[in-house]
């Protein structure tokens, strides 16, 4: 039974509906009753004391390997949504590069139904644009958008014959359905482990070039404009990929970007002496491609932030740098890593005091929430009235350091272990239900 919630005393901000203030909210039957007064008839069952802490919409992350089915020895369905719960995501949108693929509908039946039995975060799949995601014969997309997909993506596998992808396009186009891609050429940089430039020449690292990436969005949008598909660009590296998706957007292609939230912060550099925690696909790039992701938040032309969670066991990453596997925790960093990203703006902007110092990070938290929802097609990222009550109470100045211990995902690797970052969850509603308390 689901019960009347009042949360009060807490600065609420709701990017979608420009909300940014202290404001009590009220939840009844898993929905959103109001903002500011009770509505009439309000009993609560539940008060929440928000005093100090920041109210939002539950994260929507765009990116989250969740590791089932086929890689449970990495990671479990209940190890990464107790994760994602407690970095305050209310709805994640998982990769098909699951072992088997999804790309047949009763996979994705039983991914949904494995989630729904958790009763945490709500679970949106990606299917497989083609079969075992070979580039070559293409999925029954209405039947997997009928099971529950709300796209479909490649993962990390790219299409090598533009014949099938064009034909991807097509299709899609046809029934409305959006295509996520990773821009990589299927040749250039195949097999490279770090960003091509002078450290990965010093530290003897095969490279992966900057073209890998532009290659493939000149491909993908000359498809664009031939069939009017709309293409969701995920994890984009360079500033000159940025560039071009820029001027893409200008031109009106309907296209939308991400980026991983720990691209923001890192560079090639940050790879050390051969880091495996930081061999992460794509590669951190230069500290002109980072400054160039920064500069793309704030002007737009990156529509949202994700974790690019994906959780690797102990086998697979304590090992040489070229032969780790890529992938790096992020569900419960990907918080800390948006309010550290709205400290660095804020600190380069003039915004006076109170609420318009607040500005900054609800620009930031729209990554997260409102405008991640929208890239994604989903009702979620808002706190409107009659929204489902998916809602995240955190305590912006509360620190934490970034231990394996700390982590609730099976996967404890990062390139941000030690780090002291500001930000903590304390409670995450999700359709009304209390799945987080700390």
């Amino acid at each position: 039974m689901k019960k009347n919630i009042h949360i009060k005393n807490g600065h609420v901000i709701d990017p979608a509906n420009g909300i940014d203030g202290l404001n009590d909210l009220y939840i009844a039957d898993g929905k959103i009753v109001a903002v500011g007064a009770a509505p009439a008839g309000f009993s609560a069952d539940d008060t929440i004391d928000a005093i100090g802490l920041i109210v939002a919409p539950g994260f929507v992350d765009l990116s989250a390997r969740l590791r089932e089915p086929g890689f449970e020895y990495k990671a479990t369905l209940e190890s990464e949504m107790q994760a994602a719960v407690q970095g305050g995501i209310t709805s994640l949108v998982c990769p098909p590069d699951t072992d088997p693929v999804l790309d047949e509908p009763g996979l994705v039946e039983m991914l949904k139904h494995r989630a729904r039995k958790l009763n945490q975060a709500h679970v949106h799949p990606l299917g497989a644009l083609t079969m075992g995601l070979k580039g070559a014969a293409l999925t029954e997309m209405s039947s997997l958008t009928e099971s529950g997909c709300i796209g479909f993506a490649q993962a990390e596998e790219p299409i090598a014959d533009t014949n099938v992808l064009l034909r991807a396009l097509q299709y899609a186009k046809t029934f409305g359905y959006t295509v996520w891609l990773r821009p990589q050429d299927a040749h250039i940089g195949r097999g490279g482990v770090a960003a091509s430039g002078p450290l990965a020449s010093r530290l003897g690292l095969s490279g992966v070039p900057v073209m890998s990436e532009t290659i493939a969005l000149h491909t993908i949008f000359e498809l664009m404009r031939s069939t009017g598909a709309r293409v969701h660009l995920c994890r984009i590296s360079s500033a000159a990929g940025l560039e071009l998706i820029r001027k893409a957007k200008q031109e009106g292609l309907p296209v939308t970007c991400d980026v991983g939230v720990h691209h923001v912060h890192m560079t090639d550099a940050d790879i050390g002496f051969f880091d495996s925690n930081a061999r992460v696909t794509p590669p951190f790039r230069s500290q002109r491609d980072r400054d160039a992701i920064r500069f793309g938040l704030l002007d737009g032309t990156i529509d949202a932030l994700c974790s690019d969670h994906t959780p690797v066991d102990d086998d697979e990453k304590l090992l040489p740098f070229g032969e780790a596997s890529p992938g790096a925790t992020g569900l419960e960093l990907l918080l800390s890593l948006t309010l550290k990203w709205a400290e660095d703006y804020a600190s380069t902007q003039d915004t006076g005091a109170g609420k318009e110092a607040m500005r900054p990070l609800s620009r930031a938290l729209a990554r997260i929430t409102s405008e991640a929802a929208r890239v994604a097609g989903l009702d979620a990222g808002t706190l409107s009235v009659g929204a489902v009550a998916d809602v995240v109470l955190f305590d912006p100045g509360a620190h934490w350091t970034v231990e394996a211990s700390a982590l609730a995902s099976q996967g404890k690797h990062t390139p941000f272990l030690g780090y002291n970052l500001a930000g903590q969850v304390q409670t995450t509603i999700v359709a009304g239900h209390v799945a987080y308390q700390r």
